[in-house]
């Protein structure tokens, strides 16, 4: 298996790595939000989004307020863990995210989940997801575009939980 070639912009210098964003919103036009930030993310520097999941509609979960829109995203990166972070923190304000409690609705929540095979542990970043395996709007949407990564009893555990595939839409 070859690595993927580097995304445009980035020299040899640069090891690319696989990573998988979570998308959600559940304020103002999720659809839109969501859409806008695929597109924000595959214009980061040294960044292409290589896959995207469809789009699900699910339940908040620990949270309140409307239904969320929720996707997955494969992205071929050269930026580092914690400045892909920062760049995402950086499209949910653009988007006008805010954090007035824990859980609070967003008009963008996008989550790192995986950063190639790399443990993270540090105070602003936990990787792999540490709760990634507990929500089906993050399993079932990972697992359309990347199987592998999803064990067959990881979406048994979370079948109880409601999750609806959208429409396609044109992102």
């Amino acid at each position: 298996m070859t690595a993927p070639a580097p995304p445009a912009g980035v020299g040899d210098e640069a090891p690319v790595v696989v990573a998988y964003v979570a998308l959600g919103a559940n304020l103002g036009d999720a659809l839109a939000a969501v859409g806008a930030a695929f597109d924000a993310i595959a214009a980061l520097p040294g960044t292409d989004v290589s896959k995207r999941s469809a789009l699900y509609r699910t339940a908040p979960v620990d949270s309140s307020g409307p239904d969320y829109v929720n996707a997955v995203a494969e992205v071929h990166t050269a930026l580092p863990a914690l400045d892909l972070l920062r760049q995402l923190q950086a499209i949910e304000a653009g988007a006008g995210r805010t954090r007035p409690w824990p859980n609070a609705p967003r008009t963008l929540d996008l989550d790192l989940l995986l950063y190639g095979t790399a443990q993270i542990a540090l105070p602003e970043l936990q990787v792999p997801h540490p709760r990634m395996g507990d929500r089906a709007f993050v399993l079932v949407p990972l697992a359309e575009i990347a199987p592998s990564l999803v064990p067959a009893q990881a979406l048994a555990a979370v079948a109880g939980q409601a999750i609806e595939k959208l429409p396609q839409r044109p992102f």
